[in-house]
């Protein structure tokens, strides 16, 4: 055979070889894949997973067919927000904390609708006592795992919610809140929040008040969406550690209602734990620009009309935007930051879902924590570590709060 004629039959041959090697290559990292997978959900069926912000609640409210009545929006179902009892299940949560949220805009008239839904996440629990149990502690929460059942606790997220009134405050913690974000996307009138230029230099003297209330009583103060002079000042009155509920690492998407690195530092010295969100805008720097502008136009577009009204026209314009992808990988690259500053005793995860739209890739709904979990593991973290991410910095965090209470209320 002369060799023109022996040519094809080598480069079959090598062809073949290629084609081998690469599927062997691809069916190992297929494997490691799901190797990673599995460990995933075996460490959270060992693990309290607890997620700090879910805004199933206000979902309820604004649900064209429910509007608030949980009746009308059948979690044990496919229900149509990002979170479901089959769903929550499947993604291995523990605890959940329910955002109580309502808006800080226009001024006034807030407890009627702060009660209102407190009343419609304290339905939700009571609905399906086989899935869900009510917690307002850290025992609560650990009895509610070994029956089986997802301990839910209420955040309130914004304090105009109290109505400068410490009376107030407290009635919301004997129905069950355990956090309160201080502010929300509007100042309180004794506390700046990160959405607006400061205005009385972080916390007023009633600021302060309220936080050592909030220790008195064993409520945690949440320091997402607070300005950054807020936060400090926080960190510097409160006797208990704080949280961030819902908030990332500013060093990689830099957002205000991201942490920056010197409140990192802080809030380790605190014993305080930062919950990262899974929102596209506070994870990936190219969606923040995006939105960012998108969202100047909306205000430009919609200044005095009602918060429906608002929202009906942002979802409009949201909708029809091109958003650049975002992956778990970034998620996971802001947990790894705050590992790094911070240590990783002060990391939690608080998704946010039900609260926004736009989700990095296999990251989109309460059954898909799992998937963030093997990116950690693919990445080395060992299971100790993975376990107080999942969510024994914030039982720590929280224990020690009751604790500090304790202490307050023998006095």
């Amino acid at each position: 055979m002369t060799p023109h004629r022996q040519l094809p039959t080598i480069v079959w041959v090598f062809t073949l070889a290629f084609a081998l090697v690469t599927a062997s290559t691809s069916s190992a990292a297929d494997q490691r894949v799901d190797d990673a997978l599995e460990r995933a959900h075996r460490l959270l069926r060992s693990s309290i997973l607890v997620d700090g912000h879910n805004d199933l609640p206000w979902a309820v409210r604004t649900d064209k067919r429910a509007q608030g009545d949980v009746t009308l929006y059948d979690l044990r179902g496919k229900a149509p927000g990002n979170t479901d009892l089959d769903r929550l299940k499947r993604g291995g949560v523990g605890a959940q904390f329910w955002s109580v949220f309502i808006p800080g805009e226009p001024a006034g008239g807030f407890a009627r609708m702060q009660l209102e839904q407190i009343d419609i996440a304290r339905q939700i629990i009571s609905r399906h006592p086989a899935a869900l149990q009510m917690a307002t502690s850290v025992a609560d929460i650990r009895a509610a795992r070994r029956n089986g059942r997802i301990a839910s606790l209420l955040g309130i997220e914004g304090g105009h919610a109290i109505e400068n009134s410490l009376g107030v405050l407290r009635a919301y913690y004997d129905l069950g809140v355990r956090y309160m974000t201080l502010t929300h996307n509007v100042h309180t009138e004794w506390a700046d929040a990160a959405a607006q230029p400061p205005e009385h230099g972080g916390l007023t003297e009633f600021g302060e008040q309220v936080v050592l209330e909030m220790n008195r009583l064993g409520m945690l103060v949440d320091l997402s969406h607070t300005a950054d002079v807020t936060a400090d000042d926080v960190l510097r009155v409160s006797k208990a550690p704080v949280i961030f509920s819902h908030s990332s690492a500013r060093a990689l998407c830099d957002v205000p209602r991201n942490v920056p690195d010197d409140l990192l530092r802080r809030l380790a010295q605190n014993g305080g734990v930062v919950m990262v969100t899974f929102v596209a805008g506070f994870i990936n720097p190219e969606v923040a620009l995006v939105e960012g502008a998108a969202t100047a136009d909306v205000k430009r577009r919609t200044a005095g009309l009602s918060i429906e009204e608002r929202e009906r026209i942002s979802e409009e314009v949201m909708s029809r935007i091109q958003f650049p992808k975002t992956t778990i990988a970034q998620v996971a690259d802001h947990i790894e930051h705050i590992r790094k500053v911070a240590g990783v005793e002060h990391i939690g995860i608080g998704a946010d879902y039900d609260g926004n739209s736009l989700w990095p890739e296999d990251l989109s709904d309460v059954s898909m924590y799992p998937n963030l979990f093997a990116e950690l593991i693919r990445r080395g973290w060992s299971n100790q570590d993975l376990k107080l991410l999942a969510g024994e910095n914030l039982l720590r965090a929280m224990s020690k709060a009751e604790a500090v209470s304790h202490a307050m209320t023998r006095h």
